[in-house]
């Protein structure tokens, strides 16, 4: 980049045009900047600035866009302007800027700001003329900034070297030289990278989180069905160690709960054992217990047969003697019809005894009413049975509930673990429909933006086209009315001419004798002139000037209705450029267009924003339902084995209280039908009592009468009364009594059954007892074998679903790893980082490496071969390495911080530093030559013959076709360099004098 000429008008402290010649002070190779403080050299180094990037460095911008630059010493009229030219990249250019400035308007009061404007031209070489490029402010700073190959900033660092500023890196800290650096060498995709690595690291450790979380909720799930057989490990999600020991923790439970299963099953064979022999031992009992009862059943029927003995000898006797009952026949027919009543009743009383149970078959009237009160309280007993069969029903209602509700629960459980694995692609086609909606709205308001802009431009054009016509119209109508005007000037002068002619005969009209002459003052009046034909008087002059007058104004309001309309074109034209008004009205919509379908696709946003909300909202849910779900199931494990146990005692008491029943109903029906018999039993037993005493009456006198007749008894005389049927029931009676006897004799006869008889009583209830606790045994060994079974599984189930997590988790728990091992390892917090160097850091020291090596060549030359530059990544107190500067003295073979260089001695370090800065800078840049330097300050503190060896290296750029401009108020410079450019301060602004090498 060569500078060649710089124009500047009304800039800082400059109030009128100031030119500055750069080919001329140039062809030294070294010129001087000078003038005293506050005059305004630094004011032409922002000019520069200023023209190339349309800022100036650092605080000197100021506010209002670029107000503050204007010279406060300029003419009120005077816009401010800076021009330059310059050739880079082998194109010369043209680059002309005027900031917004403040004039008086042009019709009324007051004042308006017009806009920045920005030109930009190239000469053509082959036609010898300038060319425009563009108009527009950010097409020309992009061109700028892409010939030169680097930002304001580095520009201000590389050709306007700021000695002060490299003082101070010098002596400044690690941090400070970083953000120098990393303005100068556009570090920030380094600092994005570890940006991006950061954001990778919490991305996957939240994700890590988030699978170790299921990891424990599974855990949990397994210490709930394991009970206090496992423990869970004191981690929380994301900590080193948790899969590990969670699958440890679930195979050590697994390996208890299976031992508890052994030792269940071993429970569950001994008790069905225990249930066998009980079994065997209430059959045994039960069969004893009939042999004796039927033992005891033939015994009464022989007592039975012994007291019916003399019945059967005197029914053998009744047979012999029937012939002499017929003397007692009507005693015989009493008796008889009382035997008949007597045998109904006894009939009725033996009916009602079948009924009953063999035990109580013989009992008495008084036996059997009590045995009816008996089985009466026994019935009102069983209310407090009948309750317990109630709740054992809701019971059994409870236990179908939990198995519903545990059922509803494993459903609630597989829907949200079906919902869940597919969130995460939900949630990226979510996400990504946001961010595309949110890209739309950026482009949306990057077009709002250029929406205006170019619809001003679009009108502009527009109005420029009619006011080119209306130009045009107005030159016409002006021209007109200036060649009115001149006619009737004319015509105004010829009338006045031919008045001043006959001037003297319209004085002569006004001559009255004795009056003096307003002429000549004479009284007499010997020959007054005469008005001749075609005399113009006074009225006709003034008529002719009053046309002239109007002619003159209609020319004037003309003239400034065209300068108007021209004002106006030129502002239109200023503001659409030269673009055709097609061509910007097909941009305007072309824009439009552009904008309309970004802001349709942007439209998409808060519906997909309210989406993902409640994609999440019911992911929320979903692993909140399927948390509750599994906390339910493990409180219904309780619950249940609390039922379970209150239903194993009600059956228990059921049992008891039913007896051989089939229910407490049953049971209660069987005691009413059994209280019912054994009353009517007692009635009939009463009433076969009072037939038998009347049958004693009758006997009785039977007896007398059977005596009177002869018979012994009245016995004697009854079964002298039988006929046919008599004898044949009577013989019946003597066969029952005889089969009777024979059937009791056989059954005393048997061996099992006089065995049995020899043995103790058999004890039934005993032996149901034990039979009914060994099937309650046998029932909780099954039901603990059957928990500890579902318990076993469970476990097996959770354990391999935590073992499916655990691999599936892998993959991204070794990202995990990688990327927070890299994004440490970027930021310096990794100890495998021993220099604690940050990427962006590192970078920047292999910069300030390769500009420390550029520095000390020259730095050896201004010291004379005493000082060299060394990079340092040496770490300073708890802060990070990689931005340290050392300088290595030759004189005493140390090597030590910059910041103890004397004033001297830092200004031709920084100088040297600068100048490798620039050489790194513009090959970083992609090696844009830079052929003109500016040097500010820094010359006051050296020496004569140090400041002889910095002008040498400063000399030698000019080998290389340099030229270096030294901005500085030494007075001994302007003796050392010819080529001089002074900037002069006066009341009225700041001028330039430029002396050149001659």
């Amino acid at each position: 980049m060569r500078l060649h000429r710089l124009d500047i008008t009304a800039f800082g402290p400059f109030g009128a045009s100031q030119s500055v010649d750069f080919d001329d002070l140039s062809a030294a190779g070294l010129f001087l900047l000078h003038g005293p403080t506050g005059a305004g050299k630094t004011s032409v180094l922002d000019a520069v600035c200023y023209a190339l990037y349309g800022s100036v460095p650092g605080a000197r911008q100021g506010g209002g866009q670029g107000m503050s630059l204007r010279s406060d010493h300029a003419a009120v009229g005077t816009r401010t302007e800076v021009r330059l030219e310059l050739t880079v990249a082998g194109r010369r250019l043209e680059i002309t800027r005027q900031p917004p400035w403040e004039r008086p308007k042009l019709r009324g009061k007051g004042t308006t700001v017009d806009k920045a404007q920005t030109w930009l031209r190239e000469y053509d070489a082959a036609t010898r003329a300038w060319k425009d490029l563009s108009r527009s402010h950010q097409e020309i700073g992009e061109e700028v900034t892409q010939l030169l190959g680097m930002s304001r900033e580095q520009f201000c660092q590389v050709v306007l070297l700021p000695q002060g500023d490299f003082a101070r890196f010098l002596r400044a800290d690690a941090e400070a030289r970083g953000k120098l650096l990393g303005r100068l060498f556009d570090t920030r995709r380094f600092a994005e990278v570890e940006k991006r690595l950061a954001e990778r690291r919490r991305a996957t450790e939240a994700q890590v989180r988030e699978g170790d979380a299921t990891l424990l909720a599974d855990a949990h799930r397994m210490q709930q069905a394991a009970g206090d057989a496992m423990e869970l490990p004191e981690l929380a999600p994301g900590d080193p160690g948790l899969a590990e020991a969670v699958l440890g923790a679930a195979a050590v439970a697994r390996g208890t709960v299976r031992e508890l299963l052994t030792i269940a099953d071993c429970r569950l064979a001994a008790a069905e054992s225990a249930r066998a022999a009980a079994g065997h031992h209430l059959t045994d009992t039960r069969e004893l217990d009939r042999l004796q009862r039927r033992f005891a059943e033939a015994r009464e029927r022989a007592a039975r047969l012994a007291e019916r003995a003399d019945a059967h000898r005197a029914a053998q006797e009744r047979m012999e003697r029937a012939r002499k009952a017929e003397a007692v026949a009507p005693a015989l027919e009493l008796r008889d019809a009382t035997d008949e009543e007597h045998r109904r009743a006894v009939d009725a009383e033996a009916h009602a005894r079948a009924l009953l149970p063999r035990a109580l078959a013989d009992a008495g009237a008084t036996g059997l009413a009590a045995a009816a009160r008996r089985a009466a309280e026994e019935l009102g007993g069983l209310e407090s049975a009948r309750r317990a069969e109630r709740r054992l029903a809701e019971l059994v209602d409870e236990r179908s509930d939990l198995d519903r509700q545990e059922r509803a629960d494993d459903e609630v459980r597989q829907e949200a673990e079906t919902w869940l694995a597919d969130w995460e692609s939900t949630r990226t086609g979510l996400q990504g429909r946001v961010d595309s909606a949110q890209e739309a709205a950026t482009r949306a308001e990057q077009l709002a933006v250029q929406r205006d802009p170019a619809r001003r431009r679009l009108e502009a054009a527009r109005q420029r086209d009619r006011l080119t016509d209306d130009t045009e119209e107005a030159r016409r109508r002006a021209l007109a009315s200036a060649e009115d005007a001149v006619e009737a000037r004319a015509h105004w002068l010829d009338l006045k001419e031919q008045r001043l002619h006959g001037i003297a005969a319209e004085l002569a009209a006004h001559l009255t004798d004795g009056t003096p002459c307003a002429v000549c003052g004479a009284t007499e009046h010997p020959a007054p002139a005469r008005k001749s034909a075609g005399h113009v008087d006074r009225d006709a002059e003034e008529r002719a000037l009053a046309a002239y007058q109007a002619a003159d104004e209609r020319r004037a309001r003309a003239e400034r209705h065209l300068g108007a309309v021209r004002e106006a074109l030129a502002a239109a034209t200023a503001e659409a450029g030269d673009a055709p008004t097609a061509r910007l009205a097909e941009e305007a919509e072309e824009l439009e267009a552009a904008y309309a379908r970004a802001r349709a696709a942007a439209s998409g946003l808060h519906p997909a924003q309210e989406e993902l909300r409640r994609a999440e909202g019911e992911r929320e849910q979903r692993v909140a339902a399927q948390q509750e779900a599994a906390v339910r199931s493990a409180s219904r494990v309780a619950g249940r084995d609390r039922l379970v146990r209150e239903q194993e005692a009600l059956e228990e008491e059921l049992t008891r209280a039913r007896g051989s029943a089939e229910s407490v109903s049953a049971r209660a029906a069987q005691l009413e039908r059994q209280a019912a018999l054994l009353t009517r039993a007692a009635d009939t037993a009463r009433v076969a009592e009072d037939t038998a005493q009347r049958l004693k009456d009758a006997d009785a006198r039977l007896a007398d009468a059977a005596f009177r007749a002869g018979f012994d008894t009245p016995a004697d005389a009854a079964a002298a009364l039988l006929d046919d049927a008599a004898h044949r029931e009577l013989q019946r009676r003597l066969d029952a009594w005889q089969s009777e006897d024979s059937a009791v004799r056989a059954v005393l006869a048997e061996a099992d059954t006089t065995d049995a008889a020899r043995r103790p009583p058999a004890d039934l209830a005993a032996a149901e007892r034990a039979a009914a606790d060994a099937d309650r045994r046998l029932r909780e060994a099954s039901s603990a074998r059957d928990a500890a079974a579902r318990c076993c599984a469970e476990l097996d189930r959770l354990s391999a679903h935590a073992t499916a997590s655990v691999r599936r988790l892998a993959p991204l728990r070794e990202e995990h790893t990688r990327v927070a091992r890299l994004a440490s390892l970027a930021a310096g917090t990794s100890a495998d980082n021993e220099r604690r160097m940050r990427l962006e850091s590192y970078v920047l020291a292999a910069r300030l490496e390769q500009v420390a090596a550029a520095a000390t060549a020259r730095l050896l030359r201004m010291s004379s071969g005493r000082y060299t530059l060394v990079h340092s990544d040496d770490r300073t107190g708890r802060g990070r390495s990689g931005l340290g500067l050392h300088v290595v003295d030759a004189w005493t073979g140390r090597e030590r911080d910059t910041a103890t260089l004397s004033g001297g001695e830092t200004f031709f370090a920084s100088l040297a530093l600068a100048l490798g800065l620039a050489d790194v800078v513009t090959d970083e840049a992609g090696g844009v030559r830079l052929d003109t330097l500016f040097i500010d300050e820094g010359f006051g503190s050296l020496d004569d013959q140090t400041l002889d060896e910095v002008l040498d290296v400063l000399d030698a750029l000019r080998e290389r076709d340099r030229s270096v401009g030294i901005v500085s108020h030494v007075a001994d410079l302007r003796r050392r360099i010819h080529a001089q450019l002074e900037v002069v301060k006066g009341r009225s602004g700041s001028v330039l004098r430029q002396r050149g090498a001659g």
